[in-house]
């Protein structure tokens, strides 16, 4: 598939392009089939696609293998991938966000802009061998920052603690129509254990979100704003600011509220 291809396919589907939903379809074959020789698809692979869109994925990915299930929200993109695939795919037609995912093994897709976030939130839930995800440069430099940096954030911790997650590519912004605003990259997820043990999962993950919902304030504030803490003797961190932590920091500080009854 190039750009004038793609851009006769949205023409003759009278597909309009919805910002809202971030819908930017990629237009360059050299890239997707990088995209997919990076998930390392083998034939018995299930795979999960979100947003398949005009299918330049979909369409490499039953060439590999025949478990292939892909979630579209948009009703004309959905009957696209009906007429063009057929049987060859388990079409799930909503919104990725509340529909149930099925089993999968890897996780392919170019994510719509829009919902990257809480698709990668959810993803990280899940039980799987390898992702590998398109999504704007910006949020793929969250995705692997370090503490300190301006990009650190809640998102770096959670896929840090459950994920080795590093960035393959950039993908120009003129591989795309329309054409985005700012480039993409191509991001590789590895599920593995977390490199360090809490007493307290929930607990931590609270941490982390209060930490950098208020992450200007000092993490003392923070977490009684949030109401994780009322007192707070004898706890370490508390003058420091939750983006000079490193993950095994905030473990540290969840493991020491868990401890002291704080809560």
């Amino acid at each position: 598939m190039n750009r004038s291809e793609t851009s006769r396919l949205i023409s003759e589907r009278n597909i309009v392009p919805r910002k809202s939903r971030g819908q930017n379809f990629l237009t360059d074959d050299r890239v997707a089939v990088r995209h997919i020789g990076f998930a390392s698809v083998e034939p018995d692979d299930k795979v999960l696609e979100v947003g398949p869109g005009l299918g330049i994925l979909t369409e490499k990915l039953i060439g590999i293998c025949s478990h292939v299930t892909a979630i579209e929200l948009d009703e004309k993109l959905a009957d696209h991938a009906e007429e063009v695939f057929g049987e060859r795919i388990e079409l799930i037609r909503g919104d990725a966000l509340s529909v149930e995912w099925p089993k999968f093994d890897r996780f392919v897709s170019n994510l719509p802009y829009s919902i990257s976030t809480p698709i990668i939130f959810r993803l990280m839930e899940h039980d799987f061998k390898k992702a590998v995800v398109m999504v704007q440069k910006e949020f793929a430099e969250r995705m692997v920052a370090k503490r300190g940096e301006v990009d650190y954030s809640r998102l770096t911790v959670n896929v840090y603690y459950r994920a080795e997650c590093r960035i393959l590519e950039t993908v120009p912004a003129s591989r795309f129509k329309p054409r985005p605003k700012v480039d993409s990259a191509l991001v590789e997820i590895v599920p593995r254990p977390a490199p360090f043990e809490v007493k307290d999962e929930s607990l931590f993950f609270r941490v982390v979100n209060a930490g950098f919902l208020h992450r200007r304030k000092k993490i003392r504030s923070a977490l009684r704003t949030e109401g994780i803490i009322i007192r707070n003797d004898n706890i370490p961190f508390l003058d420091d600011r939750m983006e000079t932590l490193s993950p095994e920091d905030i473990g540290k500080l969840s493991d020491m509220i868990s401890e002291s009854g704080k809560i």
